[in-house]
């Protein structure tokens, strides 16, 4: 276990360097001028100063710079004052990227978990009685349900939500991020496709594992269909969604734009697009870099769990 996780550790900055190289040049790419705002450019020696401040002018120069920045190279051979610095945000010039990082990834990673616990107790629990029951009416709600969840996109049942929930029922806050009562709903919305997910996982394990040899010598020992399930079915059925679950929980985290959109949270989110928009170089790489980091960091964690709960799959490595 030690070897296989010091073979994934060194593996990570190596995954992290091709984030970064293939962020650089899409981002290089794409059309604009960072230095614009709203259709107003900053005269001509202003913006030429500029550029050659922040490397802008030289690709190869600024992809070396900030690569040492971000890293900590730079800070350990003594060159920069600072470790892991994403620089400046070219779009936000009163705001570092680390500050809006610091400011923005706790309520994305929030959201996330958030949308993750509720994704595996409907999903689980769904997946559960649909496995048990398979041809049942609730087996057919149950996958139903699951084809809604993954069919329908996050702006439309955030908007569902918020039409139903706070401006008809007022029973939560239409959009801002504050109390329990905020989190709720955005997280709901970002659950629904996980929770889809993870139901039809669970039902087609369960069904595929009470048809095994040592569940039908359980149940002939007199064992109840249920009590079977839970002592010797669920724990097998379980590993897909434990493999699901570290690119879900990522995705989760980093992938909750448009819900943050919708609900109007102040994640992460809103400052990635607007970003993209507007070419702000620093503020895009410093995002990807950390939500690459956290999916590397959370599929290995998986990894872990997974060979923790299989041991069978230690001895193949």
């Amino acid at each position: 276990m030690s070897a296989f996780i010091l073979r994934r550790l060194l593996q990570l900055p190596l995954i992290v360097l091709i984030v970064y190289t293939t962020t650089f040049v899409l981002i290089w790419l794409v059309p604009g001028n960072p230095l614009e705002k709203e259709g107003r450019r900053p005269p001509p020696e202003v913006e030429a100063a500029m550029l050659r401040q922040y490397k802008l002018d030289d690709p190869v120069a600024f992809y070396f710079d900030y690569l040492g920045k971000v890293s900590g190279v730079a800070w350990v051979v003594g060159s920069h004052t600072r470790a892991f610095d994403f620089g400046p945000s070219l779009g936000h010039p009163d705001w570092s990227v680390n500050e809006i990082l610091a400011t923005g990834l706790p309520v994305s990673m929030t959201l996330g978990m958030g949308a993750i616990a509720i994704a595996l107790a409907i999903g689980m629990t769904s997946g559960l009685v649909a496995g048990l029951r398979p041809g049942s009416a609730a087996d057919a709600l149950s996958q139903l349900v699951a084809l809604a969840g993954i069919s329908l996109p996050g702006f439309v049942t955030g908007t569902i939500l918020l039409i139903l929930f706070s401006a008809k029922l007022h029973w939560f806050p239409i959009g801002g991020w504050g109390g329990l009562s905020h989190a709720i709903l955005p997280m709901i919305a970002l659950s629904l496709p996980f929770s889809a997910y993870i139901a039809r996982l669970i039902r087609f394990g369960m069904i595929e594992q009470m048809e095994t040899a040592h569940v039908r010598t359980a149940l002939a020992k007199g064992l109840s269909r249920r009590q079977a399930a839970y002592r010797h079915a669920l724990k097998n059925a379980f590993l897909p969604v434990l493999s699901y679950l570290g690119p879900a929980t990522a995705v989760a985290m980093t992938g909750s734009f448009v819900i943050e959109k919708v609900f109007a949270v102040p994640g992460l989110g809103r400052h990635f697009v607007d970003g993209v928009l507007g070419k702000d170089i620093t503020l895009v790489m410093g995002v990807v870099l950390t939500y690459s980091t956290i999916m590397v960091l959370l599929n290995l964690l998986v990894d872990v769990l997974y060979r923790w709960v299989d041991p069978r799959i230690e001895a193949a490595y």
